[in-house]
């Protein structure tokens, strides 16, 4: 993929990427028409290093199940299929995760569904640590 993100033109490389981690092609029409398409643009070349890290869309479980940190995963319930499978596999690799969805959000989740999700998981985290230390 690297090679064919260097040959793609820069404004159609976030295009190509959006594709190929399952967006519908007329959902990315409708972002590339939005004002903020310009600032997603610059992280064009950033994209085939994302895409090698995703392994074609793949969860790396060997690298995943040396991660000992707790995560959280999250996924919206509104998000794609793919994306909400990409996010149960990554939490399935992770042998200390927990996996929510966000009923009604989408990958764009709204501050108000997140913070208090986050609030709870970091409030366990620091609570285990001090019951550890």
């Amino acid at each position: 993929m690297r090679a064919v993100y260097v040959e793609v033109r820069r404004p159609d490389r976030l295009a190509l990427f959006m594709r190929n981690v399952g967006i519908p092609a007329e959902v990315v029409a409708g972002i590339r028409a939005q004002p903020g398409w310009a600032t997603l643009e610059a992280i064009a070349p950033t994209l085939a290093y994302d895409d090698e890290v995703l392994g074609g869309g793949s969860v790396p479980r060997d690298l995943a199940s040396t991660i000992a940190v707790p995560a959280l995963v999250l996924a919206g319930g509104a998000s794609p299929q793919s994306l909400r499978r990409a996010a149960k596999a990554t939490a399935d690799a992770l042998p200390s995760a927990e996996h929510r969805t966000l009923d009604g959000q989408t990958h764009d989740v709204a501050p108000d569904a997140l913070a208090p999700v986050l609030v709870e998981f970091f409030g366990r985290s620091a609570a285990s640590a001090d019951d550890a230390g």
